[in-house]
């Protein structure tokens, strides 16, 4: 049997601070260890980036002192394994925990005494923002070290190193040439764990002394880094919300194609668009949120990827639609009056009266039919009593809001004509 070998991304592995491409902070905070300033950090990016590598650099300069847990087999025991191995010692344990966000509450509190305490130094790993994932005691006592996604030139640097320095592949006795280094660093996606794993891919599996770029087409098909519930997620779904609004329909497609590539889900999609056409867009397009359900009903019928391109057309509608947020506005002051005045009772006159005693209670007395006699109905206040007649709703001088808006004001005219001076409004 033949005798199993690592991975190229773990066979190359930094050594050293000048081995690590690409991630300045990261580079600061080891420089930090080297000289002895210990603290709990937590070192948060995307995937292959090099939270790991920078984890094994702390690990060559403190070998005896040093401890690998993984969050998901891990637990506090391990924890408490680890400090009492090291209660000799004459530094505290740094202590590593990879994935540290699938640890749960109640795994992160048990970590807070030995964090707080100084019992162990803490380097957690984690994908996800630590805003969320990390509890915030904990996260408080930690410095947050971000990890960038890595530029396509420091991509084609850890393959050029890995080509040069690993003697697996040199005992391929292949050669790839400088085009297929390039394809490979951009197909990666800032990934540099991806990039490795499709460079031992193609050396393993493309029988030619020389490997060009024509002779990896069937690898570099792979999806891009999407988290559907993490930072990303928001990020991405935010771009696309902000490039609507200000009505930029090529970045509006761009970030929206961005989040269907990464597998998104369309219908969290769909209903962020509904809700741009209400918020953004409201009575100055009407149809906007029309249209917006008729590309859900769309793609609920055809699914992807055909349904998809409903999609683009509702988002290229929304984008060229007039804008008002109008609508928004009315709903945050209607919230602040609300709070403001409590539920005062519907005044008796606006109230149903469908029995005989109601009626004698005096429910729905003094109520004008606004069919029977229109220009009446405009004398009655709809408010509770203690509330004046208060402008809730502003309506644009834009799209179909600009006709609400002589609706508005033509109700109000003919008010002044009917009951002399109009109520005063707030």
């Amino acid at each position: 049997m033949e005798k199993y070998t690592p991975p190229l991304a773990y066979r190359i592995r930094p050594h050293c601070i000048d081995e690590l491409i690409g991630q300045d902070e990261a580079r600061k905070f080891i420089e930090s260890f080297a000289q002895g300033n210990l603290r709990s950090v937590v070192l948060w990016g995307p995937p292959g980036t090099g939270k790991s590598s920078a984890a094994h650099v702390v690990e060559r300069l403190y070998p005896d002192s040093y401890f690998s847990i993984s969050a998901v087999t891990s637990g506090v025991q391990d924890i408490k394994r680890v400090t009492k191995e090291a209660e000799n010692a004459a530094s505290p344990p740094i202590v590593f925990i990879d994935e540290i966000h699938r640890f749960n509450r109640i795994q992160q509190d048990a970590l807070l005494p030995f964090v707080e305490r100084g019992d162990i130094v803490l380097i957690g790993a984690t994908t996800e923002n630590p805003s969320f994932s990390i509890t915030s005691p904990l996260l408080s006592r930690l410095q947050v070290v971000v990890f960038h996604s890595l530029n396509a030139p420091d991509i084609e640097k850890i393959l050029n190193r890995a080509v040069l320095f690993d003697e697996s592949l040199k005992s391929r006795n292949k050669a790839v040439s400088e085009k297929c280094i390039k394809a490979l660093s951009h197909a990666a996606d800032g990934d540099a764990r991806a990039a490795l794993n499709l460079l031992e891919l193609a050396l393993s599996t493309i029988e030619k002394e020389l490997i060009d770029i024509q002779d990896l087409s069937s690898l570099l098909e792979r999806p891009f880094y999407h988290d559907k519930t993490g930072e990303k997620h928001y990020d991405l779904i935010s771009a696309f919300h902000k490039s609507v609004r200000a009505s930029d329909i090529h970045a509006s497609i761009y970030w929206l194609g961005r989040m269907l590539e990464g597998g998104e889900d369309r219908l969290f999609i769909l209903r962020r668009m509904i809700r741009i056409a209400s918020e953004d867009i409201g009575m100055a397009e009407p149809n906007a949120l029309r249209m917006v359900m008729s590309a859900k009903d769309a793609f609920t019928m055809l699914g992807s990827p055909e349904g998809e391109l409903a999609l683009y057309q509702a988002a290229v509608y929304l984008a060229c639609a007039p804008k008002s947020n109008a609508l928004y506005l009315a709903e945050k002051k209607v919230h602040d009056l609300i709070k403001k005045t409590g539920t005062p009772q519907v005044p008796l006159y606006l109230r149903n009266a469908p029995t005989k005693l109601m009626k004698e209670l005096g429910y729905g007395k003094g109520y004008i039919y606004a069919h029977d006699d229109p220009h009446g109905a405009l004398l009655v206040n709809y408010f509770p009593e203690g509330i004046e007649e208060v402008r809730l709703y502003m309506p644009r001088d834009i799209g179909f809001e600009k006709r609400v808006k002589e609706i508005m004001n033509a109700r109000k005219k003919a008010a002044a004509h009917r009951a002399g001076p109009y109520r005063k409004t707030s």
